[in-house]
Order: C-alpha cells, then sequence, then structure tokens
C-alpha cells in the first residue's frame, strides 16, 4: 500500500507484563514495516494504566526487548497513564454533544439484567434507561458511569487490511463505558484518544481485538476524528496448532535472547516470515524487508511456531555475522577473560560459528581454548582414551615435535603419515587427538584445533594424555 497525502503513522502499544511477548514483538515488527515501507512514521505508547503489572521493570523490560530488536519508536514512548485527563476531556465532549450518557444503573441492577439473559439464554445487551433519560435530584451525589451512545440501528463496517470486508450489526454492540464511576477512564476510551492525538493512521494487531474494532469505531465516529484502517493479524500457534502459551517454550523475547542464545536479526527475520511472506523468500534482512514489506502478504490463518526453524534460521545468522562481534557475545561463557584470549577466540570464530546454531553452542565450542592442564574430560572424551589410543598419542605427539612449522599443511601431513604407519583411517587417530585437544568428542577440525592452541599447548595436552609405547 502507497502512503496517501496523509503520511502514515502506525503504533505498538503494549500493556507492561515484565517482558515483550513473542507475538507482541511480531506485531511490533509488522507496524515498523508497515510504518517504513510506506515512508512514515512508526510510534510506541507503553499502555500503562494497569498499575499492578505496569511497574517500572515490566515497562523496561518491554524497552529492552524492543531496543534489541531494533524496534523502538521514532520518537519518545507516549505512557497511557499521564492522559487520563485527555481522556476525561473527551468523554466529556462527548456527553456535551449528546453522543454520550451519565448511566446511573447500580451494580445490583446490572447483576439482575445479565442473570435474567443467562436465564433465557441470550447474549447480554445492555439497555439503559438512562440513555434518554435526564437525571433527577434524586441522582444528585450518586455514582454513575458514562457510556457511549453507540448507533442501534444498522451495522458498522470495517474495511480489514488483512481479514477483507468486516460487518457487524449495531445492535451487537452495546453502550460500553467511557468512564467508571470513580472517573478514570477505560481501556476503550482511553485506546482511541490517544490513537488520534499521535495521529495514528493506520493499526496493525492481533485479531483478537478485532471485537474491540467495532466498539472503537463509533467512538471515532462520534467525535468526527478520522478513522484509521485496521489489519487484524491473525494470532500465532504451537506446532500443535493451540495458541501459543507457555508450554510451547519461551514467550518473552528475552527468553530467545538470553536462554536460547539468538541474534536478533534472526528474530527478526524468523518473525516477519512467521504468517506473512514474499514469494519464495527465507533470507530477508531489514532493509530487504523494508523494500518489500505490504499488508498484502498477511496469511488470514493462524501460522505455527517452529523452533527448529528459528534456530537453523539464527544459524545462518551467526554464519554471516561478524567474528568480533560474536566473540563479544560469547567471551564471558566461554571463558576469554583477557585480551589475549578475546583475540583467539576471534581468530577461532570462523571455524567455531561453521556448526553452531545459537550462542549457547558457539561459547561450548569455544571453551577448550580456555581450559587449564590437566583438561577434565567429558565422559565420551575419556572413552575414546584407551591404552591403544594412548600409545598412539605418543607416536603423533613425537611426529609433531619433529615439525619445524606449525602451520595446517605441515600438520596434516603429519598426522596422516602417522595414521598410515599403523594402518589406521584419518578418523581413528583424529578422536583420540581431539579428546586429548579439548576434552570433548566435538571441535572444529583437528588440524584447525592444533594451530589455535599453538605448538607448546598442543604438545603439552597431549603429553597429558599419552602412554610411552613398550
Amino acid at each position: 500500500m502507497s502512503a496517501s497525502e496523509t503520511q502514515v503513522v502506525t503504533r505498538f502499544a503494549p500493556s507492561p507484563t515484565g517482558y515483550l511477548h513473542i507475538g507482541g514483538a511480531r506485531t511490533a515488527l509488522f507496524n515498523y514495516l508497515f510504518a517504513k515501507a510506506n515512508g512514515g512514521k512508526y510510534l510506541v505508547r507503553i499502555e500503562d494504566t494497569d498499575k499492578k503489572r505496569s511497574t517500572p521493570e515490566a515497562i523496561d523490560a518491554i524497552h529492552d526487548g524492543l531496543d534489541w530488536l531494533g524496534l523502538l519508536g521514532d520518537e519518545e514512548p507516549v505512557f497511557q497513564s499521564q492522559r487520563a485527563e485527555r481522556h476525561a476531556e473527551v468523554a466529556q465532549a462527548l456527553l456535551d454533544k449528546g453522543a454520550a450518557y451519565k448511566c446511573y444503573l447500580t451494580p445490583e441492577e446490572l447483576k439482575e439484567r445479565r442473570e435474567a439473559a443467562q436465564a433465557t439464554k441470550k447474549p447480554f445487551r445492555l439497555n439503559s434507561e438512562w440513555r434518554d433519560c435526564q437525571p433527577g435530584p434524586d441522582q444528585e451525589g450518586q455514582p454513575f458511569v458514562v457510556r457511549l451512545k453507540t448507533p442501534n440501528v444498522g451495522e458498522t463496517v470495517i474495511e480489514d487490511m488483512v481479514q477483507g470486508r468486516i460487518a457487524v450489526k449495531n445492535e451487537e454492540i452495546d453502550d460500553f463505558i467511557l468512564l467508571r464511576s470513580d472517573g478514570t477512564p477505560t481501556y476503550m476510551l482511553a485506546v482511541v484518544v490517544d490513537d488520534h492525538d499521535m495521529g495514528v493512521t493506520h493499526i496493525l494487531r492481533g485479531d483478537d481485538h478485532l471485537n474491540n474494532a467495532f466498539r472503537q469505531l463509533p467512538l471515532v465516529k462520534a467525535m468526527g476524528w478520522p478513522e484509521p484502517k485496521y489489519g487484524h493479524v491473525p494470532l500465532i500457534h504451537g506446532a500443535d496448532g493451540a495458541k501459543l502459551s507457555k508450554r510451547h517454550g519461551a514467550l518473552g523475547v528475552d527468553a530467545y535472547r538470553d536462554e536460547m542464545g539468538l541474534l536478533p536479526e534472526a528474530v527478526f527475520n524468523y518473525l516477519l516470515r512467521l504468517g506473512w511472506g514474499h514469494g519464495d523468500e527465507e533470507i530477508i534482512s531489514r532493509e530487504r524487508a523494508v523494500e518489500i514489506f505490504s499488508a498484502e502478504g498477511i496469511g488470514k490463518s493462524p501460522s505455527r511456531f517452529d523452533t527448529k526453524k528459528l534456530l537453523n534460521l539464527n544459524g545462518h545468522y551467526i554464519r554471516e555475522a561478524d567474528d568480533s562481534r560474536l566473540a563479544d557475545l560469547t567471551a564471558a561463557e566461554a571463558g576469554a577473560t583477557s585480551e589475549d584470549d578475546k583475540a583467539l577466540l576471534v581468530k577461532a570464530m570462523p571455524e567455531l560459528k561453521a556448526r553452531a546454531r545459537d550462542l549457547h553452542e558457539l561459547a561450548a565450542g569455544a571453551t577448550f581454548l580456555f581450559k587449564t592442564r590437566p583438561l577434565e574430560m567429558e565422559e565420551k572424551a575419556a572413552s575414546l582414551l584407551d591404552d591403544d589410543a594412548r600409545k598412539l598419542l605418543a607416536t603423533a605427539h613425537a611426529a609433531l615435535s619433529a615439525l619445524d612449522r606449525w602451520e595446517i599443511e605441515v600438520l596434516d601431513t603429519a598426522i596422516r603419515e602417522v595414521a598410515e604407519q599403523h594402518d589406521l583411517k584419518l578418523g581413528k587417530l583424529a578422536q583420540p587427538l581431539r579428546a586429548a585437544l579439548t576434552g570433548s568428542n566435538t571441535s572444529p577440525g583437528i588440524f584447525d584445533v592444533l594451530v589455535l592452541l599453538g605448538r607448546e599447548e598442543s604438545l603439552a595436552r597431549i603429553a597429558d594424555q599419552m602412554t610411552e609405547p613398550n
């Protein structure tokens, strides 16, 4: 969709819950890309009116997740809790123009009417007598709520950017509350006012908000404001087809970064392709995404979260990533504590990253570089070092000690000659060598390991595990 005369403005409006939900991150991503693809503006609003959950820590966690993914707004975030006065002002304007009314129904009266509707198995829709009734002396000082006078004939139609044309009969939309009896604004009022004041033109959000749209649009119309264009995106499901939940694994973006060891560009790319497509393209950079994103590419069916596919994609981005950056991200976990260690880690990275799918695997693969002698053997590595293997190590040690150059080609030739002398395939010698050099049964290529560790350290580690032949 191309930008019209009015600048495209989108928004992401999370409620602080302690972390940025992975589904929320995708919503933010779609709004960011829609704005950028149309030369528009992408904003963030923190809907922090729930004082119990909206702690500074929760807000910081959302900010941190957005920052990691590169999805902070183009302007400073708007905090809904700071705008209650403005929300009440709009409610009063609606009262003044007769588009809203004060409802004095008590909680007991409302309860009775709900129970009566349930008894007849009919949906409850409030028909308040206060809709067309002015309060009298008996209502002086009595509590009331402010309700919107929603149309009760005809229908409300939304030309949804994702779902297409959707119509709801107005008789199904109740006169919802704008201001509670304590004067505080409801979510429904606050959202509409904030979207208008922020200049929001397009709203992409989960389809669990579709019902809200049919309440919010009459409010927009009652104020005579420009109507935003809506796009309701199907929710993310787990591999079993159920709505994504804790039982499917990580939900917060922070867990994908910290616990799973993923790169932000991989998560960005994966979330982009989760319910959106552009031909057969799978590997899509941020720059490319801005070029090609459109709401037309969003699917109408729920997408299924595939952790294996995400990890494979992350492996691609690890292989593409700058070696120094990867070293910075893995140094502490790998055990690189000095500048020399860090330099060695950078040097090793081309080999290490070839087989890692996440940063934890990458760090684990690098730990052999910084181990102290004698190495602690993993169980599988120890099983490779039987008596015959230890004698074989002694022969390899002698051949390596005689070399005047410590380079891959020279090391390769020397080790292959030892294997041939003992009528062995290279792997039969490489396996105990790997165990002796790394303490593990997995590592980069054995010749790369020898070069990375250097002559002195390599020979010392082999000597720790070998047995002199009889």
